[in-house]
């Protein structure tokens, strides 16, 4: 099993605390958030990581090294000042992330879940699986609805896509060059009916701005 966590991102809504770092090193509870997802990661039985980076990258390639202290091997995925998105970054990873199923981990989002949990299977003609949460606060009109293990755009009961996915490279296909988002391909494929989806309970969070990160760690701290 192969993973690729997403950490080019400025986060700019984070400064100043990303002026000189990048977001995904901020400590939460005295540990990078990062170290969090390559622990579960390695719990979880994946081998290889491949990590993206832009904005002081060299920092994540010093903290991880080789990536043996998690007893994974992990490489990097270096992109240009500022960054691909998310899809233009998964693209250019590609050719590191061979031909089955990978998981794809948004680098600033933190969960309390157990990644065992997470969805290793995709049916035959599904391109990915996204695990999706309730709506928090700041985004309270969600993102898309799940319907008989499905993703629909129409309807009520709309969640949030919570940064954590399972995704066949085909779902990128015609692979395009440059800044990519990541919405369109999700549109496409739910379009066609071939994006899956599951809800996933227990605490979760976007680290999104410096409130958000006190209130983690706040939350952590008890």
């Amino acid at each position: 099993m192969r993973a690729m966590i997403l950490a080019a991102g400025r986060g700019s809504r984070m400064r100043p605390l990303t002026d000189n770092q990048p977001k995904p090193l901020l400590p939460v509870a005295g540990k990078p958030l990062l170290g969090y997802h390559l622990e579960k990661l390695a719990n979880a039985g994946v081998n290889e990581v491949v990590i993206n980076h832009a904005w002081h990258g060299e920092q994540i390639e010093d903290f991880v090294g080789d990536g043996s202290q998690w007893g994974l091997q992990v490489s990097f995925s270096k992109e240009p000042e500022g960054g691909l998105e998310t899809a233009g970054g998964i693209i250019k990873a590609l050719p590191l992330l061979g031909d089955d199923p990978f998981w794809v981990i948004n680098g600033d989002i933190w969960t309390d879940w157990d990644y065992r949990d997470l969805p290793t299977r995709l049916d035959e003609e599904q391109l990915g699986h996204l695990v999706m949460v309730d709506n928090p606060v700041h985004h309270q009109d969600g993102d898309f609805v799940i319907e008989n293990g499905m993703l629909v755009n129409d309807g009520n009961d709309r969640k949030t896509f919570s940064g954590v996915g399972l995704y066949r490279k085909e779902l990128l296909a015609p692979y395009p060059d440059g800044k990519q988002p990541l919405k369109p391909f999700f549109d496409r494929a739910i379009d066609k009916k071939q994006l899956a989806a599951s809800h996933q309970d227990g605490f979760w969070t976007d680290v999104g701005t410096p409130e958000r990160l006190h209130q983690l760690n706040q939350r952590l701290e008890k």
